[in-house]
């Protein structure tokens, strides 16, 4: 019976070990630890979301500023959420993951990318267009 039990946990937790990164990034704030994603296209500024307008999407919690925000989203959330799930997207164009700082942001031909640091962000816009080209072809395998 112990061999059968130890057996049945190696198998249950193989899968876990190999399961990958979410495909949203997210701190204990939520998804952009805690930034509204519509209020950089409306706001045009880094703005915190409430734990009032909260919304769950591709397994992140998003916060709102406002239940107008939230609503917007609902209603189209691949036109507000960051691209690459929230990763640094200078990071996903290098082949990895890294997670973001909500100052370090780009809105590129109405799309949210996020950027590790402000640094990170000076980086990216020496070749936006080639960064998410690279991007583009590394997102999601970079989450396995």
């Amino acid at each position: 019976m112990k061999k059968f039990l130890l057996g049945f946990m190696v198998l249950v937790m193989i899968p876990l070990a190999y399961a990958g990164k979410p495909p949203v990034f997210s701190n204990s704030d939520g998804a952009i630890r805690g930034y509204d994603p519509v209020a950089y296209f409306t706001v045009g500024e880094p703005t915190k979301g409430s734990d009032q307008h909260t919304f769950e999407w591709e397994g992140g919690m998003f916060k709102f500023a406002s239940a107008e925000n939230l609503e917007l989203f609902k209603a189209e959330p691949s036109k507000y959420a960051p691209q690459y799930g929230g990763y640094c997207s200078y990071a996903v164009s290098k082949g990895y993951t890294a997670s973001i700082d909500p100052d370090a942001w780009s809105i590129v031909d109405g799309k949210l990318y996020l950027n590790y640091s402000l640094g990170v962000r000076k980086q990216w816009h020496e070749d936006i267009p080639g960064h998410i080209a690279a991007a583009d072809k590394n997102w999601p395998g970079v989450l396995k």
